[in-house]
């Protein structure tokens, strides 16, 4: 059964953080129901040092996992029991907040090049792994871009066309994370497993799904359930994101940052943080 464009999210422009300037593709509870288990995927990109270095300073995360990948510039990463680090163009951070971890990002420059860009990525967490370890996984970039007649493509999670990405995480929701390049009205037909739930969302240019409308720069798909995925690009040729993960179909209760199964959940998360005892394990695993 082929996939179709089932539902076409709008972003907006917002602020977040200190004052950074981003894009906000989806995310929040009147898109989680059919993003599942994505919760949230914000776009940052600029060439103004202002919209973006006063970046994401010292906040709290639990029940979910972040996924930052960097398309330019850098980011300075940086957690409350003393990890740090810094990313890269085309290196990413997959951090399992789990149980609990304070965090910070700081958009960099590099040199006398002012462009940053970037996605950062929220994933949910089932229920049984909400109070996991936390752990961080810092991914170079210097896995090969692969090509084919189509175009080319980076697997970041999963596989695709039988390479495997470098990430070794989200179990329980078998993520995909594909950068995909498509050549002028070139088209790629392939299977991104029907149990997933696919998202699809345009970075450059424009595509089609099947017989949809013309899909634009900065809009997200998401597709219906089925083993056949159809995208065809544009004139200009298309750079798109492709997500794909299984449904967790759980409650979600969520605050800023935290996102967990019940309200007394969140009450819970915010006395600790109170109290000071939100961080629950003082040295998350570095993979």
């Amino acid at each position: 059964m082929k996939r179709r464009a089932e539902y076409l999210l709008e972003g907006k422009h917002t602020i977040d953080g200190a004052g950074v300037k981003l894009y906000r593709v989806f995310g929040g509870p009147s898109t989680v129901n059919i993003t599942d288990p994505f919760l949230l995927l914000d776009f940052f990109g600029s060439d103004n040092v202002s919209d973006y270095i006063n970046g994401f300073p010292w906040h709290p995360h639990r029940g979910i996992e972040t996924v930052t990948y960097q398309i330019e510039g850098m980011t300075e990463h940086e957690d409350s029991e003393g990890n740090k680090g810094v990313i890269h163009k085309g290196d990413l951070q997959w951090m399992t907040a789990g149980s609990g971890i304070f965090h910070q990002e700081m958009p960099k420059p590099v040199g006398e090049n002012t462009e940053v860009r970037g996605f950062q990525l929220w994933i949910n967490l089932p229920a049984s792994d909400k109070m996991t370890y936390p752990v961080y996984r810092d991914i170079k970039g210097d896995s090969a871009t692969e090509k084919d007649h189509w175009g080319e493509f980076r697997v970041i999670a999963g596989e695709f066309m039988g390479v495997e990405g470098p990430v070794r995480a989200g179990k329980k929701v078998d993520p995909i994370y594909i950068d995909m390049r498509i050549n002028p009205e070139s088209e790629i037909t392939f299977n991104p497993g029907q149990s997933r739930n696919v998202l699809v969302y345009v970075m450059e240019g424009h595509m089609t799904i099947e017989d949809s409308p013309r899909i634009e720069e900065g809009q997200l798909v998401v597709t219906s359930e089925g083993d056949e995925l159809t995208i065809k690009a544009g004139k200009r040729g298309t750079r798109i994101i492709v997500l794909g993960g299984k449904p967790l179909r759980e409650p979600v209760a969520w605050y800023g940052p935290i996102v967990m199964n019940s309200d007394e959940e969140i009450q819970t998360a915010l006395r600790e943080l109170r109290q000071g005892n939100f961080v629950k394990e003082k040295r998350p695993i570095r993979e």
